[in-house]
């Protein structure tokens, strides 16, 4: 295995991090279903070693940031909290795009207040395909926000090759973190790019998508297979295969759930024999 430790924006994290965004309510809307059980597991995956936790305002709204603050604050040396702007929730819940450049201004002061920082370590610019905002003002935006001490690093959510390339010309990326798994590799030119580059890639949705029932990842036969021959689960053994493909690989599943927290947080111990790492893509 490779180590489990990388480089996120000059922060060692752990390469098993933990992601937010299912502690809201179903839909990721609202309060959790249970507040003292949220808490638990934030404070259970720092004590386990979790450095890399990622979220985002537009989480709840809200609800996200205020958990992992009252879990957590002040938050202990070495925790590096990833946030995201370029979206926003209406009053039914639906996502709606927040990506013109005062409302990605907008979105890092919201981060800022619920998080109580003064400056947040990594904010990933999340893209949406269908903005009609021009990139380039977006990355004069998030440079600013950096040259003005309100984020440390600089990272890209859901970018296209193009705009990776873009970005990489004029800033250090903090990590790319786009949808991928083994079910989806459609996003592989990216992963390449970050691989060569060196660059962290933090894979959203690693274990399917939490909106669709009907999971390729965790049906996939090769996966099954593995799991049952290994004595893991098919999420271990899928969360593995993402960690053994490259060292650059950081990992944020999210849960709500004591029991999958420990369960997500193993699989960073598991070793894919060659029969699985045959078996499945590479």
């Amino acid at each position: 295995m490779p180590s489990d430790t990388a480089l996120l924006a000059h922060h060692t994290v752990r390469r098993m991090g933990f992601g937010a965004m299912q502690l809201p309510g179903p839909g990721v809307f609202g309060p959790p279903k249970d507040r003292a059980v949220a808490l638990a597991v934030i404070r259970r995956a720092v004590e386990a070693g979790v450095n890399h936790i990622d979220t985002a305002q537009f989480y709840g709204p809200d609800v996200a940031n205020e958990l992992l603050h009252a879990a957590l604050h002040p938050y202990p040396d070495g925790l590096v909290l990833v946030s995201k702007v370029g979206a926003a929730r209406n009053d039914k819940g639906e996502w709606v795009g927040a990506q013109r450049p005062e409302e990605l201004r907008a979105g890092v002061e919201a981060n800022l207040r619920s998080l109580e920082l003064e400056q947040v370590p990594v904010v990933n610019l999340r893209r949406h395909p269908e903005s009609d905002v021009p990139f380039d003002d977006q990355l004069e935006t998030m440079i600013a926000l950096r040259d003005e001490g309100l984020i440390g690093g600089i990272g890209l959510s859901n970018a296209t090759l193009e705009q990776y390339s873009t970005a990489r010309a004029r800033i250090e990326v903090a990590c790319v973190q786009n949808a991928y798994n083994v079910a989806d590799r459609s996003d592989q030119a990216v992963f390449d790019a970050c691989q060569t580059d060196g660059v962290p890639y933090v894979p959203f949705f690693p274990l399917g998508s939490a909106f669709h029932p009907e999971n390729p990842v965790l049906g996939m036969p090769a996966i099954k297979a593995a799991a049952q021959r290994l004595g893991a689960t098919p999420a271990q053994v899928a969360l593995a295969w993402l960690l053994h493909l490259s060292p650059n690989v950081l990992l944020i599943p999210g849960t709500s759930s004591l029991e999958h927290l420990d369960e997500n947080l193993a699989a960073g111990e598991l070793v894919l024999d060659q029969v699985a790492i045959d078996a499945l893509p590479r």
